[in-house]
């Protein structure tokens, strides 16, 4: 039988939406005020969800106390109080965009949880606005 388990998180994090190859009359045409060139920040709130089927001997999917440690170690460090462009070396060579955080915080997820699992993220940059992956179909 399948199932789902869930875990959120929150952590904040400062960046800019800005493409060199854009003019900044361009820039601030596309992005308005996230193309503040002092940057910006969001508290953003995470839910991570694993699916899969139930182990019969413990009576978990997986252990919540372990999502809650690779959560903490792998994503939570990792940008907690950083500027996206500057401290995270994905985010050289593209826009720090939600959706763009979004899938980089998956793509960690999945390296560090067994590929039996399914693993979708939720990410709200605002209480209003939010991004998830993958899409659902």
């Amino acid at each position: 039988m399948r199932i789902t388990i869930s875990r959120r998180a929150h952590f904040n994090a400062a960046h800019r939406l800005h493409n060199p190859n854009f003019s900044d009359e361009k820039n601030e045409a596309i992005f308005g005020k996230c193309n503040n060139a002092n940057y910006h920040g969001h508290n953003y709130e995470l839910e991570v969800r694993i699916s899969g089927e139930i182990n019969p001997e413990t009576g978990y999917l997986l252990d919540l106390k372990e999502l809650k440690d690779i959560i903490h170690d792998h994503i939570e460090e990792k940008f907690d109080h950083k500027n996206l462009n500057l401290d995270i070396e994905e985010f050289k060579d593209i826009l720090p965009s939600t959706e763009n955080l979004c899938i980089l915080i998956h793509k960690i997820l999945t390296s560090q949880l067994d590929k039996k699992y399914h693993i979708s993220v939720k990410l709200w940059e605002t209480a209003r606005n939010a991004v998830e992956y993958p899409a659902i179909n």
